[in-house]
């Protein structure tokens, strides 16, 4: 039976991070994953996300944003891709939106401009817009659209025969964890599961702590193309009376890409086959006709995507919906790694590296929020413990 030091199981953009982090620390290392890259299916495939310095969900983050930001800039320069187009960031809201106010909480704590003018202010510099006069607007001018699917292809540049085409699932004994695939069985000593709305498939009693939803997303011909272009457009989060709305410039000629950040219904994982319809994309027809005029359009292009989200934690229930970096409290020699909820592909960077510590590193530890041991079921057994 083939074998190998750590494997790493499922190769979304987290996956791929995580095998890059260790192929760059020369360790013996193998992935899995039945999907080429930039299939339609889970939640890593498409051409971009929003990378962001400040983050509304959690002030933490700008320290992972940072290390990010390092990440990406390392990437493009040893890959020679490249994967961040600068463009600043606009957040909205009305009086008092939470959205506005903790993003614009997380610059000033990290001692940077907060970004904010008035409505008028922020129409008059994107023309594409046309916020209410009453409404609060940030501008993070260090944002930045992340090439996903480039990234996730810099990743795995080198790979080769590193990466095995083929769906696995994890039989753990005394010798190691054997990797089952129909092609051939591996032993790993380390396996990192990174499979997405796939992963409670894999890491008993994980499902229950999961919701998998689906996203419908749109591209919308632009009503003003010389206004919605990269340069003149910036990326926008939309706190909107039909939800949240985040969408990108069109800077690939296909028009304006626009979602609602909102969970969207519960969903199996396989549920990203059917295009969205027009009623699901309604929402953001709707504040793109009111809030972004410019930019609205006939639909040019739908997609599907699946957000798998962290159900609220019985122990820390003031941080639902946080990722989930850990290794298995049953077995140590299992390290989870997801779900990250609709936004955490901008951090993939830092966040392989953090997997590549876990798995190398028997004394590090991720932040708290992370862990599995927020939930009562997932128990902390003690560094060291026997393994099955």
């Amino acid at each position: 039976m083939r074998s190998c030091e750590i494997a790493v199981v499922g190769l979304g953009i987290m996956g791929s991070a995580a095998l890059y982090a260790l192929r760059r620390r020369n360790v013996d290392v193998l992935g899995f994953d039945p999907l080429r890259v930039g299939e339609p299916r889970g939640s890593s495939h498409g051409s971009c996300r929003i990378f962001r310095r400040f983050n509304f969900e959690n002030p933490a983050y700008t320290a992972l944003s940072a290390e990010a930001l390092r990440g990406w800039r390392a990437l493009e320069a040893h890959s020679g891709a490249k994967l961040l187009l600068d463009c600043p960031l606009l957040e909205s809201g009305p009086p008092g939106s939470r959205l506005v106010q903790a993003s614009r909480g997380a610059a000033l704590s990290a001692g940077a401009a907060d970004g904010a003018m008035t409505a008028a202010e922020a129409n008059a510099a994107f023309p594409a817009f046309h916020l209410p006069e009453t409404w609060e607007v940030v501008v993070q001018d260090n944002g930045a659209v992340l090439l996903a699917e480039a990234a996730v292809r810099a990743f795995r540049q080198g790979a080769g025969a590193r990466i095995i085409q083929d769906a696995a699932r994890l039989v753990p004994s005394a010798a190691g964890v054997r990797i089952v695939a129909s092609g051939e069985d591996v032993m790993a000593k380390t396996v990192i599961v990174a499979a997405g709305p796939w992963i409670g498939e894999l890491i008993p009693g994980l499902g229950a702590h999961l919701s998998v939803t689906r996203q419908a997303v749109g591209w919308f011909t632009p009503a003003r193309p010389e206004i919605a272009a990269l340069g003149r457009f910036p990326m926008f989060i939309l706190d909107a009376p039909e939800g949240i709305v985040y969408g990108f410039p069109d800077f690939e000629g296909r028009g304006v890409k626009a979602a609602r950040h909102d969970h969207g219904p519960r969903a199996g994982s396989d549920d990203w086959e059917t295009p969205p319809t027009d009623n699901e994309l309604q929402p953001v027809r709707s504040t793109l006709d009111r809030f972004i005029p410019g930019a609205a359009g006939p639909i040019a292009g739908r997609d599907c995507c699946l957000y798998t989200n962290t159900r609220p934690a019985d122990l820390l229930p003031d941080r639902g919906e946080e990722f989930i970096l850990d290794r298995l409290p049953q077995d140590r020699r299992i390290i989870v790694a997801s779900p990250c909820s609709g936004h955490g592909a901008k951090f993939a960077s830092a966040i392989g590296e953090m997997l590549a510590d876990l798995a190398l590193d028997e004394a590090f530890e991720t932040d708290a929020a992370f862990r599995l041991d927020r939930f009562s079921s997932f128990g902390r057994a003690p560094a060291g413990a026997a393994r099955t």
